[in-house]
């Protein structure tokens, strides 16, 4: 440290001045004397608190790291199945609590957009309609397509066609079961709450889907269409909640198409669930919307393949990427005898008339509606699979087709490009191609056109497929994948965005 005290340097000559008198001299010199120990004495004992600081904050910290662990487990949230319990939290006896400020912080950040609340619902609402699997249809049962928490059966056929470490994640998952899905996971999303007044949406596990799906054909009535749906909305309108907000921040997982629930007339297709008057504000889940709706939201169809760990996506992923591809396209589907025209089956006799360059699997004579060994490993092998509409605009097989790394061709742009906006990428020529089903009417070969196209421009599309894989498949753990974030995942983070830019909205009719 610098001295106090000046230091004497030689001068070229000393100014004379007035001396003071002895006395005052001798207080001076006493005073500064005083002063000057005083100082010395709180200096030292100011340098060694401030040693004595230092090193116990290095104790502290020495002891602290080696209190860390080296590896963090992830956190898992413990909340029970809609199939095992009610929807209060359970924790296992076992299960070791982390409540730790870090966490906590954590867990904070992770739901900046806000948490959500699940409705209690009656079970006749939803997991008795799984109980009542076999009279879900007017055909067959349903109990298969229902099992393993709605992922199906456990597919088979598929050995030395996928990896077989990844044969475990591979199910034969019917394309109606979101609702089961969502309802599943959302129990055990971060951020739920089991507290309305911290919510910012709430969920309702309604499965409409199932409810709806067996009145749907034969003599059923109109009213025995819309019984379920109308039950529903009486419960729900009667909560505090959504009379506060009139439904803007509730929001259904609805597991078919919007036009299923968008009847008319009482003697027209389907339920008038969407119609009344209760769903109005309700924001709604469905593997087809309605494009001109704001409160209808396009989710992936679910396929087949279900990753129990991001490793799976990651090891999928590679797969994919590395396939010998022995076809320039291929087309999974059948003829639509009863409609004129029939533009799935010009596709289906020009991909015939191609046999070099195109793989048919004819689902006239195979079943096809909830994947096959045959149609993925005819994905697998094509750069190209053609995708025209199916009963309406959208058809589950578009994800099939880029799960397996081929390249979608489009002949409507309500097929994907008006639907999934929050799972697909922004331009749709980079993972697309589109042909109007006009130009192939009038005599436009798809093949011409497929082989236009470069082998670095079809690498560039594929890769693009690839990356976008893990946003439209859904994860076999309830609590979800470590750090990917899987179709769910991407679908929670924009419904409570939404919501969340929706109370910045000034009006709301």
């Amino acid at each position: 440290m610098l001295s106090n005290t000046r230091p004497s340097s030689p001068e070229p000559y000393i100014r004379k001045t007035k001396s003071p008198p002895d006395d005052v001299l001798s207080r001076k010199s006493s005073l500064n004397s005083l002063s000057s120990l005083l100082a010395n004495s709180y200096l030292n004992q100011y340098r060694a608190w401030l040693l004595l600081f230092i090193l116990s904050i290095q104790i502290i910290l020495l002891f602290a790291l080696r209190s860390i662990p080296l590896t963090f487990p992830p956190r898992r949230h413990h909340f029970p199945s809609p199939y095992t319990a009610h929807h209060h939290i359970y924790i296992p006896a076992n299960t070791v609590i982390n409540i730790s400020p870090t966490t906590a912080t954590t867990d904070e950040d992770e739901c900046v957009s806000g948490k959500v609340f699940v409705y209690d619902l009656p079970s006749k609402f939803n997991t008795e309609l799984i109980r009542n699997c076999d009279e879900l249809n007017p055909w067959s049962s349903r109990c298969n397509a229902l099992a393993n928490d709605g992922f199906g059966q456990k597919a088979t056929g598929l050995s030395g066609l996928v990896p077989e470490s990844l044969a475990p994640a591979w199910y034969w998952t019917d394309q109606f079961v979101s609702e089961i899905i969502f309802h599943n996971r959302i129990l055990r999303h971060k951020c739920r709450t089991t507290e309305p007044n911290n919510a910012t949406a709430f969920y309702i596990p309604f499965y409409a889907g199932l409810a709806v799906g067996k009145f749907l054909w034969h003599n059923y009535t109109a009213k025995d269409r819309d019984r379920h749906c109308e039950m529903m909305l009486t419960w729900v309108q009667d909560q505090p909640y959504y009379q506060k907000s009139n439904g803007w921040n509730h929001f259904i997982t609805m597991g078919r198409i919007s036009w299923d629930f968008r009847r008319s007339k009482d003697e027209d297709w389907g339920s008038s669930c969407i119609y009344m008057p209760g769903m109005r504000n309700i924001t709604r889940l469905l593997i087809e919307r309605n494009p001109w709706d704001y409160f209808d939201v396009g989710v992936p169809y679910p396929t087949g393949f279900h990753p129990r760990s991001d490793g799976d996506v990651l090891q999928w992923q590679e797969f994919v990427r590395t396939r010998n591809r022995t076809k320039l396209f291929c087309f999974a589907g059948a003829k639509r005898s009863g409609i004129k025209n029939d533009f799935r089956g010009l596709l289906l006799s020009h991909c015939q008339n191609e046999s070099d360059s195109c793989r048919v699997v004819d689902c006239a004579s195979t079943r096809c509606s909830n994947g096959t060994s045959a149609i993925l490993e005819t994905f697998l092998n094509s750069d190209f699979c053609l995708q025209p509409r199916g009963d309406s605009f959208t058809r589950r097989s578009i994800f099939d087709c880029m799960l397996a790394g081929s390249i979608p061709v489009l002949f409507w742009k309500r097929t994907a490009y008006y639907q999934y906006y929050w799972f697909l990428p922004g331009e749709p020529e980079s993972y697309s191609v589109f042909i109007h089903r006009n130009e192939v009417k009038n005599g436009t070969s798809v093949r011409k056109v497929l082989e236009s196209y470069s082998k670095e421009e079809v690498r560039k599309m594929r890769e693009k497929v690839i990356d976008y894989i893990p946003k439209f498949v859904y994860a076999r753990p309830h609590e979800g994948l470590d750090s990917i974030k899987d179709a769910f995942d991407v679908a929670m983070e924009g419904v409570l965005r939404r919501f969340k830019e929706q109370e910045e909205w000034v009006y709301k009719w």
